[in-house]
Protein backbone atom coordinates (compact mmCIF):
# COMPACT_ATOMS: atom_id res chain seq x y z
CA UNK A 1 0.00 0.00 0.00
CA UNK A 2 0.77 3.45 -0.58
CA UNK A 3 0.90 5.12 3.05
CA UNK A 4 1.70 8.62 4.05
CA UNK A 5 2.19 8.81 7.85
CA UNK A 6 1.54 13.37 8.97
CA UNK A 7 3.26 13.05 12.30
CA UNK A 8 4.77 15.56 14.95
CA UNK A 9 7.65 13.68 15.80
CA UNK A 10 9.12 15.89 18.40
CA UNK A 11 10.57 12.62 20.19
CA UNK A 12 11.26 10.45 17.44
CA UNK A 13 9.12 7.49 17.85
CA UNK A 14 6.62 7.66 14.98
CA UNK A 15 10.12 7.08 12.63
CA UNK A 16 10.03 3.36 13.92
CA UNK A 17 6.38 3.27 12.45
CA UNK A 18 7.91 4.30 9.10
CA UNK A 19 10.50 1.63 9.71
CA UNK A 20 8.44 -0.86 10.48
CA UNK A 21 6.01 -0.24 7.46
CA UNK A 22 8.85 0.04 5.41
CA UNK A 23 9.69 -3.63 6.82
CA UNK A 24 5.92 -4.89 5.92
CA UNK A 25 6.79 -3.74 2.74
CA UNK A 26 4.58 -0.85 2.34
CA UNK A 27 5.40 2.34 0.10
CA UNK A 28 5.82 4.92 3.18
CA UNK A 29 5.86 8.91 3.03
CA UNK A 30 6.70 10.66 6.34
CA UNK A 31 5.88 13.84 7.01
CA UNK A 32 7.30 15.01 10.21
CA UNK A 33 6.02 18.71 10.99
CA UNK A 34 8.18 18.92 14.05
CA UNK A 35 10.84 19.69 11.46
CA UNK A 36 9.27 22.66 10.01
CA UNK A 37 10.61 25.61 11.59
CA UNK A 38 9.01 29.54 11.43
CA UNK A 39 11.57 32.26 12.17
CA UNK A 40 9.63 35.48 12.78
CA UNK A 41 11.42 38.13 10.97
CA UNK A 42 10.80 40.49 13.39
CA UNK A 43 9.83 41.55 17.00
CA UNK A 44 7.44 43.18 15.84
CA UNK A 45 5.64 39.98 13.55
CA UNK A 46 6.29 37.74 16.81
CA UNK A 47 3.67 40.67 18.92
CA UNK A 48 1.21 40.91 16.29
CA UNK A 49 1.18 36.96 15.69
CA UNK A 50 0.51 37.12 19.72
CA UNK A 51 -2.49 39.63 19.14
CA UNK A 52 -4.09 37.40 16.14
CA UNK A 53 -4.04 34.64 18.26
CA UNK A 54 -5.34 36.29 21.76
CA UNK A 55 -8.06 38.33 19.86
CA UNK A 56 -8.84 37.14 16.49
CA UNK A 57 -8.05 33.24 17.59
CA UNK A 58 -6.12 32.87 14.15
CA UNK A 59 -2.31 31.69 14.55
CA UNK A 60 0.21 33.06 11.96
CA UNK A 61 2.50 29.86 12.34
CA UNK A 62 -0.06 27.43 12.34
CA UNK A 63 -1.56 29.21 8.86
CA UNK A 64 2.38 28.48 7.24
CA UNK A 65 2.36 24.91 8.66
CA UNK A 66 -0.86 24.48 7.03
CA UNK A 67 0.37 25.93 3.79
CA UNK A 68 3.70 23.73 4.08
CA UNK A 69 1.91 20.38 5.19
CA UNK A 70 -0.76 20.77 1.77
CA UNK A 71 2.15 21.62 -0.48
CA UNK A 72 4.23 18.79 0.79
CA UNK A 73 0.93 16.40 0.20
CA UNK A 74 -0.21 17.64 -3.42
CA UNK A 75 3.70 16.29 -4.50
CA UNK A 76 2.12 12.85 -3.99
CA UNK A 77 0.12 10.66 -6.16
CA UNK A 78 -3.24 9.63 -4.07
CA UNK A 79 -2.31 7.58 -1.23
CA UNK A 80 -4.34 4.17 0.28
CA UNK A 81 -3.68 5.52 3.64
CA UNK A 82 -3.12 8.71 4.79
CA UNK A 83 -1.91 8.38 9.44
CA UNK A 84 -2.23 11.14 11.10
CA UNK A 85 -0.32 11.38 14.73
CA UNK A 86 -1.11 14.28 16.96
CA UNK A 87 -3.28 15.95 14.36
CA UNK A 88 -4.97 18.26 17.07
CA UNK A 89 -1.95 19.97 16.83
CA UNK A 90 -3.29 21.40 13.46
CA UNK A 91 -5.83 23.70 12.12
CA UNK A 92 -9.21 22.06 10.93
CA UNK A 93 -8.95 23.22 7.84
CA UNK A 94 -5.60 21.38 7.29
CA UNK A 95 -7.17 18.09 8.07
CA UNK A 96 -10.07 18.98 5.91
CA UNK A 97 -7.71 19.77 2.88
CA UNK A 98 -6.21 16.10 3.46
CA UNK A 99 -8.55 14.05 3.82
CA UNK A 100 -9.08 14.02 -0.07
CA UNK A 101 -5.66 13.02 -0.66
CA UNK A 102 -6.22 9.30 0.38
CA UNK A 103 -8.50 6.45 0.07
CA UNK A 104 -8.83 5.80 4.07
CA UNK A 105 -8.03 8.50 6.81
CA UNK A 106 -6.75 7.39 9.94
CA UNK A 107 -5.84 9.67 12.96
CA UNK A 108 -4.30 8.25 16.29
CA UNK A 109 -4.14 10.34 19.56
CA UNK A 110 -1.74 9.94 22.34
CA UNK A 111 -3.16 12.86 24.14
CA UNK A 112 -6.32 13.20 25.55
CA UNK A 113 -9.33 15.54 25.12
CA UNK A 114 -8.68 17.44 28.75
CA UNK A 115 -5.43 18.30 27.60
CA UNK A 116 -5.81 18.89 23.96
CA UNK A 117 -9.39 20.08 23.04
CA UNK A 118 -8.85 20.59 19.46
CA UNK A 119 -9.02 16.75 19.24
CA UNK A 120 -12.66 17.73 19.17
CA UNK A 121 -12.21 19.79 16.07
CA UNK A 122 -10.51 17.60 14.26
CA UNK A 123 -11.69 14.12 14.70
CA UNK A 124 -14.68 14.13 12.53
CA UNK A 125 -13.14 14.45 9.42
CA UNK A 126 -11.05 11.03 9.97
CA UNK A 127 -12.67 7.52 8.96
CA UNK A 128 -11.32 5.95 12.01
CA UNK A 129 -9.94 7.61 14.90
CA UNK A 130 -7.38 5.80 17.27
CA UNK A 131 -6.76 6.74 21.06
CA UNK A 132 -4.95 5.72 24.02
CA UNK A 133 -7.61 7.08 26.90
CA UNK A 134 -10.37 5.21 27.65
CA UNK A 135 -12.47 8.07 28.74
CA UNK A 136 -11.88 9.98 25.13
CA UNK A 137 -12.69 6.07 23.57
CA UNK A 138 -16.09 6.44 25.22
CA UNK A 139 -17.00 9.81 24.99
CA UNK A 140 -15.92 10.21 21.43
CA UNK A 141 -16.71 6.51 20.10
CA UNK A 142 -12.81 6.53 19.23
CA UNK A 143 -10.91 2.66 19.02
CA UNK A 144 -9.08 1.96 21.91
CA UNK A 145 -5.21 1.05 21.23
CA UNK A 146 -2.07 1.83 23.20
CA UNK A 147 1.54 3.23 22.33
CA UNK A 148 3.98 0.68 21.15
CA UNK A 149 6.75 -1.00 22.15
CA UNK A 150 9.31 0.94 19.38
CA UNK A 151 12.44 -1.31 20.29
CA UNK A 152 13.26 -4.25 21.83
CA UNK A 153 16.39 -5.00 23.94
CA UNK A 154 17.23 -9.07 25.18
CA UNK A 155 16.74 -9.32 29.18
CA UNK A 156 20.21 -8.09 31.22
CA UNK A 157 20.97 -10.20 34.48
CA UNK A 158 24.45 -8.12 35.22
CA UNK A 159 24.36 -5.03 37.65
CA UNK A 160 23.51 -2.35 35.81
CA UNK A 161 25.04 1.48 37.33
CA UNK A 162 21.29 3.06 37.72
CA UNK A 163 18.31 1.86 39.63
CA UNK A 164 16.43 4.29 38.28
CA UNK A 165 16.00 6.77 35.10
CA UNK A 166 13.15 9.37 33.62
CA UNK A 167 13.46 12.38 31.48
CA UNK A 168 10.71 14.80 31.11
CA UNK A 169 10.10 18.07 30.14
CA UNK A 170 9.61 20.59 32.78
CA UNK A 171 6.38 20.74 34.44
CA UNK A 172 6.16 22.11 38.50
CA UNK A 173 3.63 19.45 39.10
CA UNK A 174 5.13 16.84 38.19
CA UNK A 175 8.70 17.82 39.38
CA UNK A 176 7.68 17.66 42.89
CA UNK A 177 6.37 14.35 42.33
CA UNK A 178 9.75 13.06 40.78
CA UNK A 179 12.00 14.90 43.74
CA UNK A 180 10.00 12.74 46.25
CA UNK A 181 11.04 10.20 44.25
CA UNK A 182 14.20 10.85 43.85
CA UNK A 183 14.40 11.65 47.77
CA UNK A 184 13.23 8.56 48.51
CA UNK A 185 15.71 6.23 46.62
CA UNK A 186 18.40 8.54 48.77
CA UNK A 187 17.15 7.02 51.70
CA UNK A 188 17.41 3.94 50.41
CA UNK A 189 20.94 4.69 48.72
CA UNK A 190 19.81 3.74 44.85
CA UNK A 191 21.37 5.33 42.21
CA UNK A 192 19.36 7.43 39.60
CA UNK A 193 19.79 9.14 36.42
CA UNK A 194 16.95 11.84 36.73
CA UNK A 195 16.72 14.91 33.76
CA UNK A 196 14.15 17.82 33.65
CA UNK A 197 14.54 19.70 30.82
CA UNK A 198 13.69 22.75 29.74
CA UNK A 199 14.50 26.95 30.68
CA UNK A 200 12.82 27.10 33.79
CA UNK A 201 13.58 23.46 35.06
CA UNK A 202 17.28 25.06 35.12
CA UNK A 203 16.01 28.39 36.61
CA UNK A 204 14.24 26.29 39.50
CA UNK A 205 17.17 24.03 40.28
CA UNK A 206 17.02 22.43 43.66
CA UNK A 207 19.81 20.99 45.82
CA UNK A 208 19.12 17.45 44.47
CA UNK A 209 21.08 14.73 42.40
CA UNK A 210 18.37 15.39 39.67
CA UNK A 211 20.06 16.78 36.20
CA UNK A 212 18.18 19.78 35.53
CA UNK A 213 18.98 20.92 32.10
CA UNK A 214 18.10 22.98 29.02
CA UNK A 215 19.63 20.32 26.76
CA UNK A 216 16.95 18.00 25.44
CA UNK A 217 17.78 14.40 25.63
CA UNK A 218 17.99 12.41 21.96
CA UNK A 219 16.62 9.16 21.75
CA UNK A 220 20.40 7.70 21.23
CA UNK A 221 21.61 9.10 24.57
CA UNK A 222 17.92 8.21 26.22
CA UNK A 223 18.43 4.58 25.26
CA UNK A 224 22.28 4.20 26.53
CA UNK A 225 20.13 5.18 29.99
CA UNK A 226 17.61 2.97 29.92
CA UNK A 227 20.01 0.17 28.97
CA UNK A 228 22.15 1.03 32.11
CA UNK A 229 18.77 1.24 34.06
CA UNK A 230 17.36 -1.40 36.11
CA UNK A 231 13.90 0.42 36.69
CA UNK A 232 12.30 3.08 34.85
CA UNK A 233 9.76 6.12 35.74
CA UNK A 234 6.30 7.14 34.99
CA UNK A 235 4.97 10.35 36.36
CA UNK A 236 1.66 10.87 34.28
CA UNK A 237 0.05 13.94 33.81
CA UNK A 238 -3.10 14.98 36.12
CA UNK A 239 -6.33 14.19 34.01
CA UNK A 240 -4.11 11.51 32.02
CA UNK A 241 -4.55 7.80 32.21
CA UNK A 242 -3.33 7.03 28.59
CA UNK A 243 -0.23 4.83 28.91
CA UNK A 244 2.89 6.49 28.13
CA UNK A 245 5.96 5.35 25.88
CA UNK A 246 7.75 4.79 29.88
CA UNK A 247 5.62 2.09 29.80
CA UNK A 248 6.49 0.02 26.48
CA UNK A 249 10.19 0.91 27.08
CA UNK A 250 9.98 -0.79 29.79
CA UNK A 251 8.76 -3.87 28.41
CA UNK A 252 10.32 -3.32 25.33
CA UNK A 253 14.04 -2.97 27.29
CA UNK A 254 12.64 -5.74 30.35
CA UNK A 255 13.09 -2.78 32.92
CA UNK A 256 10.98 -2.51 35.74
CA UNK A 257 8.51 0.33 36.34
CA UNK A 258 7.76 2.72 38.71
CA UNK A 259 4.86 5.09 37.78
CA UNK A 260 2.10 7.01 39.21
CA UNK A 261 -0.72 5.78 37.00
CA UNK A 262 -2.73 3.52 38.50
CA UNK A 263 -4.55 2.43 35.67
CA UNK A 264 -2.16 0.13 34.84
CA UNK A 265 -3.15 -2.46 37.13
CA UNK A 266 -5.91 -2.73 34.80
CA UNK A 267 -3.76 -3.90 31.95
CA UNK A 268 -2.74 -7.83 31.23
CA UNK A 269 1.04 -7.30 31.42
CA UNK A 270 0.52 -5.74 34.78
CA UNK A 271 2.68 -7.82 37.46
CA UNK A 272 3.77 -6.27 41.04
CA UNK A 273 7.22 -8.02 41.03
CA UNK A 274 7.76 -5.41 37.78
CA UNK A 275 5.78 -2.58 37.97
CA UNK A 276 5.83 -0.56 41.41
CA UNK A 277 2.92 2.19 41.83
CA UNK A 278 3.25 4.98 43.82
CA UNK A 279 1.09 7.60 45.39
CA UNK A 280 1.73 11.14 44.33
CA UNK A 281 0.99 12.20 47.90
CA UNK A 282 2.63 9.78 49.85
CA UNK A 283 6.01 8.17 48.11
CA UNK A 284 7.27 4.90 49.57
CA UNK A 285 9.65 2.65 47.17
CA UNK A 286 10.82 -0.46 48.90
CA UNK A 287 14.17 -1.52 48.38
CA UNK A 288 13.22 -5.30 47.75
CA UNK A 289 11.74 -3.73 44.46
CA UNK A 290 15.35 -3.23 43.21
CA UNK A 291 16.74 -6.53 44.55
CA UNK A 292 14.40 -9.06 42.64
CA UNK A 293 14.86 -10.07 39.09
CA UNK A 294 12.62 -8.82 36.33
CA UNK A 295 9.94 -11.45 35.11
CA UNK A 296 9.69 -11.33 31.61
CA UNK A 297 5.92 -10.91 30.25
CA UNK A 298 4.28 -13.90 28.67
CA UNK A 299 4.81 -14.38 25.07
CA UNK A 300 1.28 -14.08 24.21
CA UNK A 301 0.93 -11.25 26.20
CA UNK A 302 3.89 -9.24 24.89
CA UNK A 303 3.20 -9.77 21.64
CA UNK A 304 0.07 -7.30 21.82
CA UNK A 305 2.10 -4.39 22.57
CA UNK A 306 5.18 -4.70 19.65
CA UNK A 307 4.54 -2.08 16.82
CA UNK A 308 4.27 -4.94 14.53
CA UNK A 309 0.97 -5.79 15.96
CA UNK A 310 0.34 -1.61 16.13
CA UNK A 311 0.58 -1.43 12.61
CA UNK A 312 -1.27 -4.13 11.45
CA UNK A 313 -3.91 -3.34 13.93
CA UNK A 314 -4.23 0.69 12.51
CA UNK A 315 -3.69 -0.66 9.28
CA UNK A 316 -7.02 -3.23 8.94
CA UNK A 317 -9.36 -1.86 11.78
Amino acid sequence: MKITLITLDNWGFNAYVVKELKNQGHNVNHIDYDKFRYEYPSYWKRVTNFLSKTILRKNIKKEILHQEIIKRIDTLEKQDVILMIKADYLLPKTIQEIKPKCSRFISFFNDNYKRAKNIKNVYPYFDRVFSFEKEDVQTFGFQFITNFIYRELPLKNERLNNALFNVSSYDLERLKVIENIAYQLDLIDEDYAIFSIGKKAKAYQHNTNINYTTTKLNLVEIEKYVEDTMALLDVHRDNQNGLTFRVFESLGYKKKLITTNRDIVNYDFYDSNNILVVDKNNVEIPKLFFETPYKPVPEEIYNKYTLRHWCKTVLNA
